[in-house]
């Protein structure tokens, strides 16, 4: 038997009021959580703030001048990545999807959050879909080897002072075979272009089909072929212009650091801070899936 009119109004409202009901103790549930978790951090903020009041004005001024240089060095090497397949993006417009990228992927997906909304933005700009995809995958490789060197230099510190642990020798180790892992593929299908092709074919419609979801081919040999050629022109000499975009992100990230430590008068010394800057950061990089590694880096 097929509902009345009255039936249906009440039906409606039944479920308008299990709405409200699931809204307000949604509602309530945020409101408990916030005021369990900020009401204890009250006091902890409060001696913050104090140490931010005596902090040297000058040095804080330093710290936000290198840090907004250090996403500009990041907007620089995405520019240099663009071109290389003779696209443009500028160095301000490079600096701004660096910012919403990097904000975007601390709140959803980590690393595949920040490297969607870049390939997004820049297409957005112009870009086309070859030039946006390098530009949102290649700055990992070059970002992270800058980030190898510093973190190598901090480790042997740590070996000399006798102050490694099990966790943290693991930890780098883990990293650094992955790295070498995407180096090593990357030149046996830069040697192989063929075959290379024909696994991420393969690959790409096992993926598809568990998704799925459609795909095209042909985008996947279009996208390997422009990936090999740029790799190609980065070997000849163009890999200068976005390395030294990835050495400016890394270098005023931890002039960052070490004009916040000067400004509550407790300078660092260079090896402490090429230590405490490149591990933390090394073993964030092995949870990406963890917007921004927040908690492993702390």
């Amino acid at each position: 038997m097929k509902p009345t009119g009255e039936g249906r109004e009440l039906r409606k409202g039944t479920q308008a009021t299990r709405g409200q009901i699931i809204r307000f103790l949604t509602l309530l549930v945020v409101l408990g959580l916030a005021v369990h978790i900020i009401l204890p951090q009250l006091a902890s903020l409060e001696h913050s703030y104090q140490v931010i009041k005596g902090m040297a004005a000058w040095a804080v001024g330093l710290a936000i001048l290198a840090q907004a240089l250090s996403y500009v060095g990041n907007g620089y090497l995405l520019a240099a990545i663009v071109r290389l397949r003779s696209g443009r993006l500028s160095v301000f417009w490079g600096t701004v999807i660096t910012l919403a990228s990097g904000s975007l992927g601390l709140l959803i997906g980590g690393s595949l959050g920040s490297t969607t909304s870049t390939y997004y933005w820049i297409r957005e700009k112009g870009g086309d879909s070859q030039g946006a995809l390098l530009a949102s995958t290649l700055p990992f490789l070059f970002n992270n080897g800058v980030l190898l060197v510093v973190a190598i230099i901090g480790l042997i510190r740590l070996l000399v002072i006798h102050d490694l642990t099990t966790l943290q020798v693991v930890s780098f180790l883990l990293f650094l075979l992955l790295l070498l892992g995407i180096i090593g593929l990357s030149g046996w299908g830069i040697r192989h272009p063929e075959r290379s092709v024909a696994i991420a074919r393969q690959a790409t419609a096992w993926i598809a089909r568990r998704l799925h979801r459609s795909y095209d081919p042909s985008r996947v040999g279009e996208y390997l072929m422009d990936l090999i050629q740029s790799w190609e022109t980065i070997q000849s000499g163009g890999w200068q212009r976005p390395a030294w975009g990835a050495v400016m992100n890394v270098g005023f990230d931890m002039l960052t650091l070490y004009a916040l430590f000067f400004a509550a008068g407790h300078p660092i010394s260079p090896a402490v801070l090429l230590t405490g800057y490149g591990v933390p950061l090394i073993l964030g990089r092995l949870v990406f899936f963890i917007p921004g590694g927040i908690g492993v880096i702390e």
